[in-house]
């Protein structure tokens, strides 16, 4: 289970939000929602470890995360605006690098087929300079096919893609739930998952 009490954010004088629990089990996912600048992105910053809590707790499997960070960041997959890519290599490079950095070992035929499943077949090759916003991001979000974390924090992970690019997202995200995994998200577009339980949270000030 990932659980968060009482989260609090502020920005200078102003404050974005406070109070925020909620909680995921396995094979569930939440939809954060709210208005621009309410502070969707900072909330899952927060809840991922990226920025430091000003009240409140995060947990991992009952227990604080400040208590058991590193399995609670082996458990974690998460995917910002920045997609952290690099220009000068390929998508085949840049997936098989981010896999590396982790720890893991991952074929070239696996990366390939990661890369085919978001519609990248015949771009795996090509340095991701030339790509659109678009192939970037699915060579970003190429991640989650391979990754084995149980829990994913994905901020707006449906932009700038197209209709079959969003469909094969949902695809890899029902998988994900299928398996017991945990989905957090933000989306400006209406998220309905087959592959597991959702709600929706409406973040406010």
């Amino acid at each position: 289970m990932f659980s968060v009490s009482n989260l609090c954010c502020s920005r200078g004088e102003k404050r974005l939000f406070s109070g925020v629990s909620f909680s995921l089990k396995d094979g569930e996912y939440l939809h954060l929602e709210g208005d621009n600048g309410v502070g969707k992105t900072s909330l899952l910053r927060l809840a991922c470890g990226l920025s430091p809590l000003e009240e409140g707790e995060i947990y991992w499997q009952g227990q604080p995360v400040s208590q058991n960070n590193d399995e609670f960041r082996s458990n974690l997959a998460y995917l910002g605006h920045q997609l952290a890519l690099k220009e000068d290599l390929t998508p085949l490079e840049n997936l098989l690098s981010h896999v590396a950095v982790a720890g893991r070992h991952l074929s070239k035929s696996q990366a390939e087929a990661a890369l085919a499943r978001l519609g990248l077949r015949g771009r795996e090759h090509l340095p991701v300079r030339v790509l659109s916003q678009g192939q970037k991001r699915r060579t970003a979000l190429a991640r989650l096919v391979v990754s084995t974390a149980k829990l994913w924090i994905l901020d707006e992970p449906f932009v700038a893609l197209d209709p079959a690019a969003q469909n094969a997202l949902s695809e890899v995200i029902n998988a994900h739930l299928a398996s017991q995994g945990m989905v957090l998200l933000t989306s400006h577009q209406a998220v309905s998952l087959a592959g597991g339980q959702g709600r929706s949270y409406r973040l406010s000030a």
